[in-house]
This record gives structure tokens, sequence and C-alpha cells, in this order.
């Protein structure tokens, strides 16, 4: 990857003025990287914003964190300087056309309502699983046989006590992964709390060694093709359901959790962490995006530009600092 250039807002407000008429600054890049260091007056901030919205690729601005004008709040990111933004810059190369994806989703997705943001994230999802970044992903790490488990019981036990259900996911030799088996034992239980008012609360934890490192890999590409996958998303989706008896439901959660083991969850009204706790979504390094409702769950947590920093460049972030952003609503002590 080429050494990343940021350009000055000036320079970027000349483009802009442009109107795109001739050889643009910015035509053959698939991220826009802005110095912002240095703000520009109110009205061409605000022109400058205006343009940034409309670009298809990434626009990360390097600002100082209490930088608070149009275009850092326009851009898809905010980062302190190169260093930090250095990963983001190598998922974006990995993986541009899921990237460029990413950041309109979650720019449309500040305007809709979560069940409408829902459906866009699905079909952005089986869009790019019809890409050829998710392609060459498949073909290079297919699995042959699905991943088997050991575990006795089924994939989700249920136990209630008074007006509390109490929920575990069970597939820790698995490392509780969001497999089908699962998605539809947590629709099953999901349906059962929305059916029954007589639930005040429902507790949600994981076995084993951690709570979830999301969906299955051997899983992925089993769909017979990008339109039914939607179809069945747009059916079939846990975190749907646990949006609809947020405020009911209190997940645990403890050491990775990775993909749809945080976008799940992150559905539910209160989140408490154990201290080992891990946060990633690394789902751009295939080519794809979270589409397990992420897009929609993670950015009303943390907002839009956090959720970018987290999805374009892949990095784990531990309990405090998902305390911090409010990812998470507790600690455990």
């Amino acid at each position: 990857m080429k050494s990343p250039i940021a350009v000055d807002l000036s320079t970027a407000l000349a483009d802009a003025r442009a109107g795109g008429v001739g050889p643009s600054l910015f035509a053959s890049q698939s991220s826009l990287l802005l110095d912002a260091a240095v703000p520009l007056p109110p009205e061409q901030a605000s022109e400058l914003a205006h343009w940034l919205r409309q670009r298809p690729c990434p626009v990360i601005a390097l600002a100082p964190d209490d930088a608070d004008d149009a275009v850092t709040r326009a851009a898809d990111v905010r980062v302190a300087g190169l260093v930090e933004a250095g990963p983001l810059l190598a998922g974006i190369a990995r993986s541009p056309i899921a990237a460029t994806v990413l950041v309109q989703l979650l720019r449309a997705g500040e305007r809709l309502s979560p069940s409408d943001a829902l459906l866009a994230e699905s079909l952005a999802y089986s869009t790019l699983q019809a890409g050829p970044e998710f392609r060459r992903w498949l073909e290079e790490h297919r699995a042959e046989t699905p991943a088997a488990h050991d575990d006795d019981g089924p994939a989700l036990l249920a136990a209630r006590d008074g007006d509390v259900l109490t929920l575990q996911l069970n597939r820790a030799s698995n490392r509780n992964a969001m497999t089908v088996e699962m998605r539809d034992a947590l629709i099953e239980a999901l349906q059962l709390v929305l059916a029954d008012d007589s639930i005040a609360r429902v507790r949600l934890s994981g076995r084993g060694k951690c709570f979830s490192t999301g969906g299955d890999l051997t899983e992925f590409g089993s769909a017979p093709d990008p339109a039914t996958a939607h179809l069945v998303r747009s059916l079939a989706l846990p975190g749907r359901l646990l949006a609809r008896c947020a405020e009911r439901v209190e997940v645990r959660v403890h050491g990775a959790c990775v993909g749809s083991g945080i976008e799940f969850p992150a559905f539910a009204g209160r989140i408490v962490a154990a201290p080992d706790a891990w946060f990633q979504l690394p789902e751009l390094q295939f080519g794809l995006i979270p589409g397990a409702g992420g897009t929609v769950s993670i950015a009303r947590r943390i907002g839009r530009q956090r959720a970018a920093w987290l999805m374009l460049g892949g990095q784990r972030i531990k309990a405090d600092r998902a305390l911090a952003w409010g990812l998470v609503d507790a600690v455990q002590a």
C-alpha cells in the first residue's frame, strides 16, 4: 500500500468546487484522507461537509479529539493521526468495495428507522456476497465440512424461575459460534419472550471460555444464492426480535465477543461485560460487512464514526474502552 497522504481542507474544498469536472484529486483513491487539524471558516466547512457526504468512498479525518465542526462531523471516521489511520487504510485497501458499501450504509442508517436500517443492511450484505472480494475469500478459505461440536444438550439452554428466563449459549466446544442451529434456537426463545408478558426479565450468557466468536465460518457461502440469503435474514434475524423486547433483556458477555457475538447482544437493553471481554468486527477482511444487525445495533450504541472505526479496521477493543464508548453498560467488578 502506498504511503498515505493527507489532503488539507482548502485543497479538498477546491476539488469540491470543481464539481467533478476534469480529473479529480481523489478519482483513483479508495479512501479520502483529510488533514482537518486547521479548520475552515464555518460557511466553507458546511460547503465541504455537504460534498463529503456525497463521496462514495470512506472519508477519514485527522483531527484532535476536541475538534467539532461540520467537516469532522461529516467524516466517516475521525482519528488523531496517520498511525491510528493505518489499520483503517489497510482494511479499506484489502476490501475497497465492502468498505465503500459499509460507509454508505452507515450514513443512510442515521436517517432510517431501525427496522428499515436492518433491511438495508441485509440488502447490502447480499450485494457483497455476490461480489469479487467475498468470492476471493471464499475460494481461499472454504471449509470442506461444517464445524462439529461435542456439547450435550440443545444449542440454547433455557430455564425459568418465576418471572425470570435464563438463557445460555451451549456450544462451548465451538466457541458458541452463531450457527444456523444457534440462530434458530435464539429466535424460538425470543418469540416466547415476546408472546409471554409474564416473563419480566431475560438473562442471556454463554457457556465456556467466551460468549461467542460470531458466525461459523464453515457455514459462510452455504446459502443457495444471495437473494435467498436476504430473504432468510429479513425473516429470521434474532437481533430484530431482541430489539423488540430489549428493555427486559440483560446480556452478560465474557471473553471473545466477535462479529455477531456483539452485534446481537448490542440490541439488548443492558450488556454487562466481564473484565476479560473483548470485542471485534472482522467482517471486512472477508469482503463483507456486519450482517447480524451490527450496522444498526452498534452504530446506535456508539455512534456512526466509532462503529466505522471498528468495522473498517477490524481491531479489538477491551471492556474498559467498550464501557467508555457505551458499547456495554457495565463491567463486572
